[in-house]
C-alpha cells in the first residue's frame, strides 16, 4: 500500500466500533484450535489487505499456519511499536460468535480473537487520522501459543527472524494490573516403571519394587523441594514452586500395578537459569530411580522463561500517561500470575512487553465474553501509546 505521512494529530483519532466488532466477529467465526490456525490466518490477512495494507506470511517454522505480519510506517525515523497476538483457542467445543448487550461472546472472544481485533483497529484509526508524525507499527499474529497443544515456537522463530519492535502490546484478557514480573512456568510428567506385567497384589514378587511407593516417595521429596522454594518470595508474584496435579497407578485396588505416573509444573522467578531448573529436577529423579531400584522418566515442557518489565522504560511512561488520560489514573502495578508471550519478548530480544486487553471473561472455558466497549477502549490506548511512544527516537 502506499504509506501515508501522518499530521501527527492523535486529538482526530476515531475508533470505528462497529468495524471493530466486524472483524471480531469475523475472525471468531472460524475454528482454530491450536495448530490449526490457517484458516483464521488466511482470513486476517485478506482482511488486512482489503483495507490496503501490504501483508507479509513469514512461516516461523509453522507451515500450515503461516503468521500474519504487517508494517505501518511514518516514512520518518522513530521507534517500532509491536502488537502481537495469538489466533489459536484451546482446544474445547466451538461456540460461534454472538453479539448482544454490548458483549461478544463465543470461542476467541477473550482470548484472544477479540483483543487481536482491538489491536488491527488500532492501527487502522492512527493510519486513518494521520497521528503516527515518526516511527512505525509492526502487527503479528501467529498459531501455537496456548499449551498443552502449542509452546510458542512459531513466534520464537518470528522474534529470531526479526518480526520484533522495541516495544511491544499484547491484547491478552488481563486488563490490570500493570504486570512488571512474572515467573517462568515448565509442566512435566514422571512416569515410574518396574520389571514385569501387572499381577494381583497377593501375588506380588517379593524381589519387585512397588511403583507406588517410588511415587509417594517423589510426593515428599517434592514436598521438600517446594518448601525450600518458598523462600524468598516475591511480593508482586510470589515464589519459586513445583506443583503436583495427578498422581495415577493401577487399574483396580488390588492390582501390583507395573507403572504409576505424575503430572505437575514448576515456576521459577527471574534471574533463574530455566536449565537449571530442569536439570535440578531430572537430578533429584536420578537419585530417586536408584534408591527405589525402578525405571523413572521425564517428559518436560517449557512453557515460557520468567519476566520482567522496567517501569522506568520510556514505553512503560508512554503508557501509563496515555491510560492516565483516558480513565483519570494509571494502571495499579503488580505480578503476572500467569505466562505469555510477553515472557518470549523479554526472554528471545530484552524487548519490554506490556499485557494490556479488555474486561472480559471465561478464558479456556466455552462460555467467553469481551466487553465491546472495553474493547474500543484497548483499541484507543495502543493508537494513543503509538503516537506517544513511537515518534521518539530509537
Amino acid at each position: 500500500m502506499k504509506q501515508r505521512h501522518s499530521t501527527g494529530a492523535p486529538s482526530k483519532l476515531r475508533i470505528d466500533r462497529e468495524r471493530l466488532v466486524e472483524t471480531a466477529v469475523r475472525l471468531m467465526a472460524i475454528p482454530s484450535p491450536t495448530g490449526q490456525a490457517g484458516a483464521v490466518s488466511d482470513l486476517l490477512a485478506g482482511i488486512l489487505r482489503e483495507d490496503g495494507f501490504v501483508v507479509e506470511r513469514p512461516e516461523g517454522g509453522h507451515p500450515v499456519a503461516p503468521a500474519v505480519a504487517v508494517r505501518f510506517s511514518s516514512g520518518r525515523p522513530g521507534r517500532t511499536l509491536q502488537f502481537d497476538g495469538h489466533l489459536d483457542t484451546v482446544h474445547l467445543p466451538f461456540v460461534a460468535p454472538t453479539v448482544e448487550d454490548g458483549l461478544i461472546r463465543g470461542s476467541g472472544a477473550s482470548d484472544m480473537k477479540g483483543g487481536v481485533a482491538a489491536a488491527i483497529e488500532a492501527v487502522r484509526a492512527i493510519r486513518d487520522a494521520g497521528a503516527l508524525s515518526a516511527g512505525s507499527i509492526l502487527l503479528t499474529a501467529h498459531d501455537l501459543h496456548e499449551a498443552p497443544w502449542g509452546d510458542g515456537r512459531q513466534l520464537d522463530q518470528l522474534i529470531r527472524d526479526g518480526y520484533v519492535g522495541d516495544a511491544v502490546l499484547i491484547p491478552e484478557p488481563m486488563h490490570e494490573p500493570l504486570a512488571v514480573i512474572g515467573r517462568g512456568s515448565a509442566t512435566w510428567k514422571v512416569s515410574i516403571r518396574r520389571d514385569g506385567p501387572p499381577v494381583h497384589e497377593v501375588r506380588r514378587p517379593v524381589d519387585q519394587p512397588s511403583v507406588i511407593a517410588a511415587g509417594a516417595a517423589l510426593v515428599a521429596q517434592l514436598k521438600t523441594l517446594n518448601d525450600r522454594l518458598s523462600q524468598p518470595a516475591d511480593p508482586l508474584c510470589g515464589s519459586a514452586s513445583v506443583f503436583i496435579g495427578q498422581f495415577h497407578a493401577g487399574e483396580i485396588y488390588n492390582q501390583f500395578p507395573q507403572d504409576c505416573w505424575l503430572q505437575g509444573t514448576r515456576r521459577w522467578l527471574p534471574g533463574t537459569d530455566c536449565r537449571a531448573v530442569e536439570s535440578e529436577f531430572r537430578a533429584l529423579l536420578a537419585e530417586l530411580a536408584r534408591q527405589t531400584q525402578t525405571e523413572i522418566d521425564c517428559d518436560w515442557f517449557l512453557i515460557r522463561d520468567a519476566f520482567r518489565l522496567d517501569q522506568a522504560d520510556p514505553f512503560v511512561t508512554a503508557f501509563q500517561s496515555v491510560y492516565r488520560e483516558r480513565t483519570g489514573a494509571p494502571l495499579t502495578i503488580g505480578g503476572k500470575m500467569f505466562v505469555d508471550d510477553g515472557n518470549s519478548f523479554w526472554t528471545l530480544a530484552q524487548v519490554p512487553a506490556i499485557t494490556h486487553g479488555a474486561r472480559s471473561g471465561g478464558a479456556h472455558t466455552i462460555d467467553e465474553w469481551v466487553s465491546i466497549d472495553d474493547l474500543v477502549r484497548v483499541a484507543e490506548v495502543y493508537a494513543l501509546t503509538a503516537a506517544a511512544y513511537c515518534p521518539n527516537p530509537a
